[in-house]
């Protein structure tokens, strides 16, 4: 199936519904009641994987709380994973590693790693939401881009959280195995502590060497540059 995408309402949907086709959706009835949100968290950062989250929620099992995991303190989505995890129909987290990002760039593997977790939940969805302006390819059921989708939708906001706590929890084991970087504060972004052990310490095997900042590393450290630039990479 061809993805399809259409205009949503900029304002919160409703949590306990099926999911009716508009009148001028590409999709018939029948009405779409497994809806996975799905999410990514790691684009940006210079070191560490990318981690995508489809999550198809029970509206039996209302989880409080939920929103935008940039929203939200890390206690509180700390606190939200496991009531997610435990009270979904489905969930689904996908690691896609540096080198696969490298070989890819990371538009591509964000993409991929999202058509991975959809593809693996456990009952299929029957539509897949997701947050941003675009749809992976060869996606296994109906799918939908949602601007802003994060703010809006329950499922998309509940994926945002397991991507993002699980990307965290990930760079902090990073860390006790690369202190001299400080992973574990930063996360892999590009701050002005990260940036300067990465010119004093060069790149570890974790650091995207499709990223400017970490190529210009290896160019001091007398490494050697990498096909994907970071520019044509991000969206």
């Amino acid at each position: 199936m061809n993805p399809a995408r259409r205009a949503l309402p900029a304002a919160p949907l409703p949590y306990n519904r099926p999911v009716m086709p508009p009148s001028d959706s590409l999709f018939p009835a029948p009405v779409f009641r497994l809806v996975a949100g799905v999410d990514e968290a790691g684009r940006g950062p210079l070191a560490g994987p990318v981690t995508v989250a489809a999550v198809i929620l029970d509206p039996k099992r209302r989880i409080n709380g939920l929103n935008d995991s940039k929203q939200l303190s890390e206690a509180d989505r700390e606190k939200l994973y496991p009531r997610i995890i435990e009270r979904a129909i489905a969930w689904r987290i996908e690691f896609v590693d540096r080198e696969e990002i490298d070989r890819l760039n990371i538009f591509h593997a964000t993409m991929e790693g999202m058509r991975r977790a959809v593809a693996a939940l456990t009952p299929a969805a029957e539509l897949a939401r997701i947050d941003g302006n675009r749809i992976p390819a060869r996606m296994s059921c109906a799918a939908e881009a949602l601007v802003g989708g994060d703010r809006l939708d329950r499922a998309i906001m509940a994926a945002s959280i397991l991507a993002k706590v699980a990307r965290d929890r990930a760079m902090v084991e990073m860390h006790a195995h690369f202190p001299e970087y400080g992973f574990a504060r930063h996360k892999g972004y590009s701050t002005p502590e990260h940036l300067s052990a990465l010119m004093q310490h060069g790149p570890c095997e974790h650091h995207r060497r499709s990223f400017a900042p970490v190529r210009v590393a290896l160019g001091l450290q007398g490494g050697s540059d990498v096909e994907h630039d970071e520019a044509s990479s991000l969206v």
